[in-house]
């Protein structure tokens, strides 16, 4: 495959580099987060714009066809996520009835054991309300920011993702205008792979969400956890954060079993089928699902997920994953980014270089 023969960059140029990318990304990020989510969008909904505009719909039609797709299947996971948290709500007070039995037991067995009455526990329990009620303004103000911050995340993603996929030949010729004219070619090349391949991975990734939703609802199912498909289906979408996220997703049902049962072998059945789900979706769905996706390190993947939190919080953490996937299909065509490629590399680094 041909590749854009340059100068390699060093290490130092690579660190420099990056440096000044997470400042421009961590100041920036109420324009690029958005911008983000919009171009990832657009890379999944162009080749569906591309067919239909083939069938000889207009762009804009084309366009407004994909998203009301794409709306629909949101709307239609929202409305089953609804659902079950609907029916979680209405057996709340049976569950806040065990909590108070729970709580009442805990604080028995610390009066018990450490010789701490009743009274006191009661008495540090108000202090700790009394002392938490002054941060009331400050949980306000930040709960309205962070309101404010999704309506403007979730009016300015459409609008971008439909500009992009409007002006895309327009974008893309000012990104060929960056790189010598006999380039051209080699770039045009990459971009297509990038959002062909990037398409087929999330087409992929959507496939691996639903069996290993399917499989952990059909797992708490057969051992009695309450509400399995809302916890399976949460466990599920949580693994767009990886490592961490099924570790998080865990933990409600694990609370719920334990808390409904009174029994320690509930939790442990929630982690052998969260365990055995996650063995099968590493070694068989995954695979099977996704086929020749990118292979990154997991080192880089653990270090990419906090920096993205770092930088941008739990939009970063889902973000930079597909962003750095999307850097190292670049870097392992792009001769100058060898070092790059080799740095993202699991270990099987293949030469796709002419």
């Amino acid at each position: 495959m041909m590749a854009i023969q340059k100068k390699n960059f060093s290490v130092l140029e690579i660190f420099q580099i990056l440096v000044l990318t997470t400042l421009i990304l961590y100041f920036g990020k109420t324009l690029f987060i958005p911008l983000s989510f919009s171009l990832l969008i657009s890379f999944i909904l162009y080749p569906i714009c591309k067919w239909l505009e083939k069938k000889g719909i207009n762009k804009g039609l084309a366009i407004s066809i994909s998203f009301s797709i794409l709306s629909l299947f949101l709307a239609s996971v929202f409305y089953l996520m609804l659902t079950q948290v609907i029916t979680f709500s209405e057996e709340w007070h049976i569950l806040r009835d065990k909590l108070s039995e729970t709580g009442s037991q805990v604080s028995g067995y610390i009066n018990d054991k450490f010789d701490i009455s009743f009274e006191k526990q009661s008495e540090y329990l108000k202090n700790t309300i009394n002392n938490s009620g002054s941060q009331t303004f400050s949980l306000i103000k930040n709960t309205a920011y962070s309101f404010s911050e999704s309506f403007y995340f979730l009016l300015m993603i459409p609008i971008f993702s439909m500009l992009l996929l409007y002006h895309r030949q327009l974008f893309a010729n000012a990104l060929y205008q960056l790189f010598p004219a006999e380039k051209k070619g080699i770039i045009q090349e990459i971009l297509i792979e990038t959002i062909q391949e990037y398409y087929n991975f999330i087409k992929g990734m959507l496939t691996v969400y639903l069996i290993v939703g399917i499989l952990n609802s059909i797992g708490l199912a057969v051992i009695g956890v309450p509400h399995p498909i809302l916890f399976g289906f949460i466990a599920s979408i949580l693994t767009f954060i990886p490592y961490v996220g099924i570790m998080i997703s865990s933990l409600l049902p694990i609370t719920v079993s334990w808390i409904t049962f009174n029994s320690i072998w509930y939790p442990i059945g929630v982690i052998i089928v969260f365990t055995i789900v996650q063995i099968l979706e590493a070694y068989i769905i995954f695979p099977f699902a996704v086929g020749n996706r990118l292979k990154i390190n997991t080192f880089v993947i653990l270090a990419i997920v906090i920096i993205g939190g770092i930088l941008w919080g739990p939009a970063g953490m889902i973000l930079f994953i597909p962003f750095t996937s999307i850097a190292k299909l670049i870097a392992d065509r792009t001769a100058s980014l060898k070092t790059l490629s080799l740095l993202l590399s699991d270990g099987n680094l293949k030469e796709k270089q002419s």
